[in-house]
């Protein structure tokens, strides 16, 4: 009864996060209904995404023929101040801020299936050894910036000792981030306060 490439929309879409069967049918018949030149820029904004690569260093996203980010790539950054985060979002949140100058370190998601994913251990070992190889062996701050809950606090003890040798402090956002919240929710103002009070 449905096109087969609209099935095959909704099979695809359907797997990411908060969209479901329903939701998805709706989008596909809502993007039949565009004229032509907006679809094809919304196919050619999607297309996009392909040219995108991780950075090696940080693992935000940068074009694909540079090789790290422009916020590794930027002279003018404290590359010995870095910010243990989970997601992409928390980065540009803390971002908006205009209040840190430092680096940072994109875990990925954190779930409590497995304390830590391997992909996560590989990501913590690769700046060990860029701190140990390219960095004298120890950095002025390590500033774990995870979710205020549970998991996060759990995982941020984890990084402090792995990295307790390895920066001359380790210090953690301030409360002023609810417990339970998430930073890529808050707002500039209490990302600032967080930043600012971080122990």
């Amino acid at each position: 009864m449905i096109p087969e490439s609209i099935q095959k929309f909704i099979d695809s879409f359907s797997k990411l996060p908060s969209l479901g069967p329903r939701l998805v049918t709706r989008l596909a018949f809502f993007l039949l209904n565009l004229d032509r030149a907006t679809l094809n820029n919304l196919v050619s904004a999607l297309n996009g995404l392909k040219e995108l690569d991780r950075c090696g260093q940080c693992f935000f996203l940068k074009n694909g023929n540079e090789k790290l980010c422009d916020i590794c790539s930027d002279q003018k950054r404290d590359h010995d101040i870095i910010a243990i985060i989970e997601k992409e979002t928390d980065l540009i949140s803390i971002e908006k801020t205009g209040r840190f100058k430092g680096n940072y370190l994109i875990l990925g998601e954190l779930n409590e299936r497995g304390v830590l994913e391997s992909i996560q251990k590989l990501r913590l070992k690769q700046l060990k050894d860029r701190i140990n190889k390219e960095m004298g062996g120890k950095i002025k701050e390590i500033i774990i910036a995870l979710n205020p809950n549970t998991f996060g606090d759990f995982v941020a003890d984890l990084i402090r000792q792995e990295f307790k040798n390895l920066a001359e402090k380790i210090t953690r956002l301030g409360r002023g981030i609810p417990t339970g919240g998430e930073i890529e929710f808050a707002d500039e103002e209490t990302l600032n306060s967080a930043l600012e009070r971080r122990n």
